[in-house]
């Protein structure tokens, strides 16, 4: 029952839990542009060692690496590969892999996993990677090790019971309930990362002191500036050919929050690639690969959506009759037309197609101007209030032309709604708090849907939207510890249901990805992994950086 031999974790496409990111504009409906070549991704020749990339992110992260308690959101964890690495991997069948670890085994009813670690790999500090340090990693994320405070990770990880030494290189996870996903969330996305034990033994500096077992090691971090890391010379990983890698010498993440300046900086030399989500640079960055100006990589593949949260604890969304009006004056062609110049793919719930769960129609509220007014009138007859609320959205030109056409699309209907743009970094904790109303989001990648209930259950901290919903939590319950594939089909098909009858979101469309490059540089999909199997082909957890290369 290994993870390495034949019976894999992966059930249905499976992804990422914690690409905690914020709707960033625009995104779109294409096929991959980019083929697999011997290492594993597209590329203008052969992989070659050296040379440097600066890579352009969509933001920073100004709240520290102390990955157990990290607010990470897609750029924060795309930096992090560069440093940290999981357990676990996905494959491009969607397939969670062995990584750090060599093999995952569970019991029968899988109440307890036993892992048997990777010889020989060494943190950036010279100090092995053994099962000690791992345990104190999965501790600490669980919030079982002195010092460390997770506030986020702890009920993502609440179901497991306890972590057990066997030897050197083995350790048993036991969980409270039967969990047959647990491997994925040894990934949860690229966000699992395991530290070494000085960085987390250190309150001081764990925020500062970045110690894992990635292809980089941090030379300088300057919050909302740069993070620059060099190869890291032992590090355990070669290429088919036994090459070493990584094959950069030296990696530069440059944090740019608008698109359009962005792409700029890509097509003057500023930059050696850069990631988007936005409709409006993918023309530019698609008419420049026409042009054999650059390379463009773009997938919707294990998508998250973009949607509007709506905050159900506190007026005016904790009445149904406000939320079904939102669900009711949202006209999704007319989205796509001007939001997404055509290019979007909409959404019909949390759960993307080909996931565990998708349903084409799972009853969302159609475009219905008549019924969104009619709402809007119960809900005011019911409150003595007339709906209004204010959209708080991440700052940036694109978003904000989102916001206004939520804005004028409501006041056809009578809705007043009002915009307040955030700083992206910033709007996480916004979510956390209880002062706003309705947010422009990004999350719930395609995966296994367990990954997703932190964002749903009663009790999580991370259940920003405070949906409180007895028949969901029972959902999410029956989720967790069902093996069979068939009926966990059934069961999160009825999760999609239930957010479609309750309007809990307001859902837009599943985001598209965009790499866009200088021909010079390949191996943005990374090499094979560990196990000899391809890659990963989704973006929304970022793309790995071991494989990078550029042509000198």
């Amino acid at each position: 029952m290994a993870i390495s031999g034949n019976r894999r974790f992966g059930i249905g496409l499976l992804s990422a839990l914690l690409a905690l990111t914020l709707v960033a504009s625009s995104c779109g409906g294409d096929d991959d542009s980019g083929s697999n070549g011997s290492n594993g991704s597209d590329g203008p020749g052969d992989a070659v060692s050296g040379g440097e990339v600066t890579y352009g992110l969509e933001a920073g992260n100004s709240g520290g690496w102390c990955m157990p308690e990290a607010q990470l959101a897609a750029s924060g964890i795309q930096m992090a590969q560069a440093i940290y690495e999981p357990l676990t991997a996905l494959n491009e069948d969607g397939e969670y892999v062995p990584f750090l670890a060599e093999t995952i085994e569970p019991n029968d009813d899988f109440t307890v996993f036993t892992i048997k670690l990777r010889e020989g790999i060494k943190f950036h500090d010279g100090t092995d990677m053994d099962a000690e340090v791992v345990k104190n990693n999965i501790d600490a994320y669980r919030g079982a090790y002195p010092n460390r405070s997770p506030l986020l990770f702890i009920f993502v990880m609440d179901d497991i019971e306890d972590v057990t030494v066997v030897d050197d290189l083995t350790l048993e996870v036991s969980a409270k309930t039967p969990w047959p996903s647990l491997p994925s969330f040894l990934n949860l996305g690229n966000r699992f990362a395991i530290s070494a034990q000085a960085q987390l033994d250190d309150p001081e500096t764990c925020d500062s002191n970045l110690i894992g077992t990635g292809p980089f090691v941090l030379d300088e971090w300057v919050p909302n500036d740069h993070f620059t890391a060099s190869k890291n010379p032992d590090y355990w990983q070669s290429d088919e050919d036994g090459t070493q890698l990584p094959y950069l010498d030296k990696i530069t993440f440059k944090p740019i929050i608008e698109a359009d300046a962005r792409t700029n900086s890509l097509l003057s030399g500023q930059l050696d690639m850069m990631h988007t989500s936005s409709a409006i640079q993918y023309e530019t960055l698609r008419a420049e690969e026409e042009a054999g100006n650059l390379r463009l990589y773009t997938t919707e593949d294990f998508s998250e959506v973009s949607y509007g949260m709506l905050n159900t604890s506190s007026p005016p969304f904790d009445n149904k009759n406000a939320r079904l009006a939102l669900a009711h004056l949202f006209n999704p062609d007319a989205f796509n037309e001007v939001i997404g110049l055509g290019e979007f793919t909409m959404a019909s719930g949390p759960f993307a197609p080909g996931n565990i769960g998708y349903l084409e129609d799972a009853g969302y509220p159609e475009y219905d101007p008549a019924k969104a007014e009619e709402f809007a009138a119960a809900y005011t007859e019911e409150t003595g209030q007339p709906l209004e609320f204010t959209l708080s959205m991440a700052s940036g030109a694109e978003n904000q032309k989102t916001a206004q056409w939520v804005q004028a699309e409501a006041a056809k209907v009578g809705i007043r709604v009002d915009i307040q743009q955030i700083e992206q970094a910033a709007l996480i904790n916004t979510a956390l708090g209880e002062d706003w109303q309705a947010l422009g989001w990004r999350n719930h990648p395609g995966g296994d849907p367990d990954l997703q209930s932190v964002w749903w259950r009663t009790d999580s901290p991370v259940n920003f939207g405070r949906i409180n919903d007895p028949e969901l939590q029972s959902l999410l319950e029956q989720g967790r510890a069902e093996p069979d594939p068939d009926a966990r089909e059934s069961i999160y098909q009825d999760i999609n249901r239930r957010f479609a009858s309750e309007a809990y979101n307001t859902w837009f469309n599943w985001t598209f990805w965009q790499i866009g490059m200088d021909p010079a540089v390949g191996g943005e999909l990374g090499p094979n992994l560990p196990d000899g199997s391809p890659p990963f082909k989704g973006l929304s957890s970022g793309n790995p950086v071991s494989g990078l290369w550029v042509g000198q």
